[in-house]
């Protein structure tokens, strides 16, 4: 038998990192395990994916420390280039994706109050409470920049917890408004947390403050105009070229390529890409999607959502993990009582950060609203401010990001660490659980839905009439006096849905028929259509 006959058996997993391979069955195992749990779960649910996903990692976890005798939980190294590069783009783009554009838009101007205005005051509370609580523990290595960092780190939110527990059917203009502060909260904090680390902190003076704003407008206008360029140019390109006439397989790739391209570049560009892809999914889903064909338009659909489900998952079940890397705790050389004492505040600080803002812009839209059903009740801002009291992935991330390079030369910053692990397992695992049956006895779902959730703005067809009737006589019939309206006023009572005919409008005369949309039939020769088409071209 000549030698070259080995050779196949020679090189086996010789270019495979054995404890690679391992980590990686270990994480896949889990992740079946929490698909089958979570299966389980459904009708009797007191936790999600993301809880159970914590919990098997925490469990894990334990496995392996005991398994390598107390040296290390770590199977694989926590990367912020994998979380931020191909672990967070599509659970945002999926979010913008699946999200339903009419109530996302008709509470627009809540969403953005709450997601942006609301998220920069609890970074302002949180940064004041940690910059003045910390020095008071014995906590004072870390720079006025490192406190910036973390009133940014803190301020991220996840309400997976309470969006699973709420209905979209039952309580509408709840969920909306959860949803969307929730994925522009997420934006808002990482964009805050980008325009601290482009700051020049050594030499502060009266127009750093205007710096921190004007870079925080920057990239929040340009990372939202990029998204929706994106969006736009693989509409056009799919609409013009009928990918559908040869593969489907090529619209579907197209969008998933178009789609990452848009966040690579804005990172690229150093902008956000959280704001970029969220905006691009938005983008392509209310005109790219309904230019492919029926069977691309279903495997996107779910191919999208499928992605971003084991991404989260994953996601959860790392931390669940790192959280007992025994190297961490070591590195931090705090005793039981810092720790406890530095989670404690960070905790406390999130709760106080998040009432500062949710109950005042509640009460003040309250007071502007005239009608008494579409105010948001004190029961639903209750629940606004638990649904953001969970912290979760995004704010894993960024700690990472800003401390782990320095955890080996500051035991601070790896208490910054570990007590991020702290409030985000405390929070998930113990607020989390809580969510459903907190939720049932607040919002009484044995009753009827609240009115307020169905709010009474002016629907799209009596704007039309109110906007377009003039009052003449000849459309004045049955000695009905005519109603007459000016735009300036309606836009005043009802500026969302003002906004939103005219947008309609707009759409339906300019957009649509070059970047197609709802009622575009992308040409495919097996279809009826197509065939019919080809005989006539015949």
């Amino acid at each position: 038998m000549s030698s070259h006959e080995h050779l196949p058996l020679e090189l086996d997993s010789s270019f495979l990192n054995t404890s690679t391979i391992i980590a990686l069955c270990v994480f896949f195992a889990l992740l079946c395990a929490c698909i089958i749990i979570g299966h389980l779960l459904e009708e009797h649910r007191w936790a999600n994916e993301s809880i159970t996903a914590l919990l098997l990692g925490l469990c894990a976890g334990g496995v392996v420390l005991l398994v390598r005798k107390g040296a290390s939980s770590h199977l694989l190294k926590f990367s912020e280039d994998l979380f931020f590069l191909y672990l967070l783009p599509p659970i945002i783009f999926n979010a913008g994706f699946q999200v339903k554009k009419k109530r996302f838009f008709k509470n627009f101007s809540t969403i953005l109050l709450f997601g942006i205005f609301g998220t920069v005051i609890s970074f302002c509370i949180i940064s004041l409470g940690v910059f003045w609580i910390f020095r008071k523990i014995g906590v004072e290595s870390l720079s006025l920049k490192d406190h910036l960092a973390i009133g940014a780190i803190m301020s991220a939110t996840d309400s997976v917890c309470t969006l699973q527990v709420l209905s979209q059917d039952e309580t509408p203009f709840l969920y909306s408004i959860v949803f969307g502060e929730g994925v522009v909260n997420d934006a808002t904090s990482i964009v805050l947390f980008n325009s601290v680390q482009t700051l020049d902190f050594h030499n502060i003076d009266g127009l750093t403050v205007l710096k921190l704003i004007g870079t925080f407008l920057y990239l929040l206008l340009t990372s939202t105009a990029l998204g929706i360029a994106v969006g736009l140019l693989s509409a056009f390109i799919i609409k013009t070229l009928y990918f559908g006439r040869h593969s489907t397989d090529r619209e579907f790739a197209l969008m998933i390529l178009m789609a990452y391209l848009s966040y690579l570049l804005a990172e690229l560009l150093n902008l956000s890409g959280i704001l970029t892809v969220f905006f691009c999914g938005i983008v392509m889903s209310h005109y790219t999607w309904h230019n492919v064909t029926e069977s691309s338009r279903i495997t996107t659909k779910h191919a999208f959502a499928t992605m971003s489900f084991i991404a989260e998952t994953f996601i959860f079940l790392y931390v669940g993990m790192d959280a007992l890397d025994i190297d961490k705790w070591r590195e931090s050389k705090a005793s039981a009582g810092t720790s406890a004492a530095v989670s404690s505040t960070l905790f406390a600080l999130v709760l106080v950060g998040r009432a500062a803002f949710v109950f005042p812009i509640a009460n003040i839209l309250n007071c502007v609203q005239k009608s008494e059903s579409s105010k948001i009740h004190f029961k639903q801002q209750f629940i606004m401010w638990w649904a953001g009291l969970m912290r979760g992935a995004v704010t894993i991330a960024l700690s990472y990001n800003q401390f782990a390079s320095y955890m080996r030369k500051s035991p601070e910053s790896a208490l910054m660490i570990t007590s991020t692990i702290i409030v985000v397992l405390f929070s998930t695992i113990v607020c989390g659980s809580v969510t459903k049956p907190l939720i049932e006895a607040v919002l009484l779902r044995h009753r009827k839905p609240m009115v307020s959730d169905f709010t009474d703005n002016v629907s799209l067809e009596d704007l039309r009439v109110l906007l377009l009737e003039s009052g003449d006589p000849s459309n004045s019939n049955n000695n009905q006096p005519a109603r007459r309206a000016s735009s300036l006023r309606l836009l005043i009572r009802h500026p969302t849905t003002t906004v939103h005919y005219f947008w309609r409008k707009f759409d339906d005369r300019f957009m649509r028929p070059m970047f197609g949309g709802r009622g575009f039939v992308p040409f495919v020769p097996s279809t009826p259509t197509g065939a019919a088409d080809e005989s006539s071209s015949a």
